[in-house]
């Protein structure tokens, strides 16, 4: 259903040029760009973390498109825009007026609104060039895949996806129809992260057979689902908000999405995808869904329940991971929740010294929120929650040290580098080529917090050996109409 804004006109759709186009797999297209012209955009879901994107992609490219099942959330775009045209219009700083000119120029001719996805692709059609999805997780993989049909380039918020077969699928997506992608991790984009990744790859910490990666923030625990029903809040569409889940009355405790496995991924899928990149991209563990004759993943929770409807207080994930060309086999360890995370403080309180106290963002001094500690035979590292920054230990034996040669590209932020991508540079470090595997890898933890024992997961075939009913939560069923 296309959601209007009754009190503004919709700016007509760009004609595309006909030369330099790309043909894709189903005879779609995605244009090449002249010099200096901007790629066309739609920002699908501009509530929450929506709002991110509504204040920085104007700066950066030209939008043309505003989806959102939420009237109020389109209201609200409409307003951040105007109110931020008039807070920047003065500003001694150019690129602030640069930025405020968009905003004004997006408050007066506004880019076209709609409600549903599907409706805008189909619109939009060739006057659309890349999409900027940042809904709630449930429906992260449909609008991905389907935008990705129709030739568009993708930017899709973390978690990528909700099941170990979405990533699945959005990686063979996004290959056969060759469009730029990318998941946004932004602590992977930063110069530090890449730099670290390289000198472990240089050697520079010896063979790492240990990792541990922590989150204090748990699930809730088992959780009854609601029974009765309220009435919808005006102007939100419950029916496009489901998408992809079976039909159900409103009740607003839906909309908690991280209480429930049908909506959410909780830390796992929430911050893990941030600080769990620096082992996952270091290790090269990626290696691993390259390789069809590569050996299988072992992987074993600890929980504080067995819930499959929510997430549990606390769980503590061992995965067991064959050795990767030069890389020995190694361990990674999850921790989540107040009674799984004190397991490994010890471990790093021995490495690092006391945490962090309240408001000290010294990264030298460990977060007990977020973090993560890779262990060498020559030394340690420690990531911060987003894995943008890091410390070399012991800090004496590593103050100094050279940098190893450059192997990975620095392009700006996350979003400035998909940007490239869809103009046919580099692709971005964390196109779904990457973090598809890494998105497979975090959700199969889900799936074993809901068994007791350990599974084994081969990663080529993307199949769970010897426990069918685990196999069978790689995937989830759709509603008719929002398949994958």
């Amino acid at each position: 259903m296309n959601v209007r804004h009754n009190r503004r006109e919709f700016l007509k759709s760009a004609a595309v040029a006909g030369a330099g186009l790309i043909v894709l797999a189903d005879s779609r297209t995605a244009r090449s760009y002249q010099a200096n012209e901007k790629v066309n955009v739609a920002l699908i879901g501009v509530g929450g973390r929506g709002t991110w994107f509504v204040g920085t992609i104007p700066a950066m490219e030209n939008v043309v498109a505003v989806c959102d099942v939420d009237r109020k959330q389109i209201e609200g775009a409409l307003q951040q825009w105007d109110r931020d045209a008039k807070r920047y219009a003065d500003s001694e700083h150019a690129w602030e007026r640069s930025r405020a000119a968009e905003y004004r120029r997006l408050v007066e001719n506004p880019p076209k609104i709609f409600g549903d996805f599907r409706k805008m692709l189909d619109e939009m059609d060739r006057g659309l060039d890349a999409v900027v999805v940042a809904t709630p997780d449930h429906s992260h993989a449909v609008i991905a895949a389907g935008a990705i049909r129709a030739g568009k380039h993708v930017f899709c918020e973390k978690p990528l996806t909700r099941t170990v077969h979405e990533s699945r699928a959005l990686r063979e997506l996004a290959r056969r129809y060759k469009v730029a992608t990318q998941m946004g991790n932004q602590g992977m984009a930063s110069g530090e992260f890449r730099r670290t990744v390289e000198l472990i790859w240089a050697g520079m910490l010896g063979p790492i057979k240990e990792a541990h990666i922590w989150n204090s923030g748990g699930g809730s625990g088992p959780h009854e689902p609601p029974e009765e029903e309220q009435p919808v809040p005006e102007g939100f569409d419950w029916d496009l908000w489901l998408g992809p889940a079976k039909r159900r009355p409103y009740h607003r405790d839906w909309i908690r999405r991280h209480l429930w496995r049908e909506f959410g991924t909780a830390q796992l899928g929430n911050w893990a995808s941030h600080t769990a990149a620096l082992a996952f991209k270091s290790l090269k563990l990626d290696a691993l869904w390259h390789d069809p004759a590569a050996p299988r993943i072992r992987v074993q929770a600890e929980v504080s329940e067995i819930c499959r409807t929510n997430f549990p207080k606390w769980e503590i994930i061992r995965y067991d991971l064959p050795a990767r060309g030069d890389m020995p086999p190694v361990r990674l360890n999850w921790y989540s929740g107040g009674g799984a995370v004190q397991e490994i403080f010890p471990k790093v309180q021995e490495v690092m010294g006391p945490p962090a106290a309240p408001g000290d963002t010294d990264k030298r001094h460990f977060s007990t929120f977020a973090g993560s500690l890779l262990v060498g035979e020559e030394g340690y590292v420690y990531g911060t929650g987003h894995s943008a920054t890091t410390v070399l230990l012991p800090e004496e034996k590593f103050a100094g040290v050279e940098d190893p040669p450059q192997v990975l590209p620095r392009q700006g932020g996350p979003e400035q580098e998909w940007f490239k991508a869809c103009r046919g540079g580099t692709p971005g470090l964390s196109n779904f080529d990457y973090s598809g595997p890494q998105m497979e890898f975090l959700m199969l933890g889900h799936v074993a917090t809901q068994f007791e024992g350990p599974l084994d997961y081969d990663p080529s075939a993307m199949k769970i050996a010897d426990n069918a009913e685990a196999d069978a939560l790689l995937r989830c069923e759709y509603r008719e109409g929002w398949s994958l």
